[in-house]
């Protein structure tokens, strides 16, 4: 059994909680008491607004002046989770330098951008506080990347931004980690590999849990972690 979260009406941005993981980790945090702050790049999502969140339509994640304009209308920041990005595949000599620039933007350049207001929204509300970005298991083990390079590359990088900010922020008591999961199991996944072990992919909420958890006040020390949560696999 965790520690408990502790989350009763602080204020947490879970980013991409229009997909599948996010949605996850927004509807763990409401479960737990926050208040929800979810920006998304299209209009307004019904669903994340039936769960409670407050949703933020038109916010581009990739644009430096959307990502400021979201976290400055939040004046009480304890956390922020990044569960926004994209997934790419293909061999590298059939990819274009444009497939490349995608996914360092998706994936890079948005956890950047969210990490950088978030610090200035959590400092601004004047409390110690949490970040927590979402890698991949090939950050963690390259090779796992074959097909599948600009992505790799993209979330190695968000694997580095969390490690050296956890040490930057760490005198701030600004705790900074990362959760890595393997292929999850969605039902976009499954439609696209029909003949995998599903059992062996975590679960949703699963990975929920983790992210979640390193978020909290519960944490009390964590920080700089690259935390796998692979399931079987």
């Amino acid at each position: 059994m965790l520690p408990s979260m502790n989350f009763q009406g602080r204020a947490v941005v879970v980013t991409g909680a229009a997909g599948a993981m996010g949605f996850a980790v927004a509807e763990r945090l409401v479960h737990e008491g926050a208040r929800v702050h979810a920006p998304v790049r299209g209009g307004v999502a019904a669903k994340l607004q039936a769960l409670g969140a407050t949703v933020v339509p038109r916010v581009d994640l990739t644009d430096a002046k959307d990502v400021d304009a979201f976290y400055a209308g939040i004046p009480d920041l304890w956390a922020s989770i990044h569960c926004a990005g994209g997934f790419a595949m293909g061999k590298v000599g059939d990819l274009k330098a444009a497939e490349l620039d995608a996914m360092w933007e998706t994936n890079a350049r948005s956890a950047f951008l969210c990490c950088r207001a978030a610090v200035t929204a959590i400092r601004r509300a004047g409390t110690t506080g949490r970040i927590v970005n979402v890698a991949a298991q090939q950050a963690l083990d390259p090779r796992r990347g074959a097909g599948t390079v600009p992505y790799t590359m993209s979330k190695a990088a968000v694997a580095a931004l969390t490690v050296a900010l956890a040490e930057e922020l760490a005198p701030e008591g600004i705790w900074v980690n990362a959760v890595a999961p393997s292929t999850m199991d969605t039902p976009q996944n499954r439609e696209a590999m029909p003949k995998a072990d599903f059992a062996r992919w975590p679960k949703l909420d699963e990975v929920a849990e983790v992210a979640v958890f390193l978020a909290s006040p519960g944490n009390r020390a964590a920080r700089g972690g690259i935390v796998p949560v692979f399931g079987k696999g």
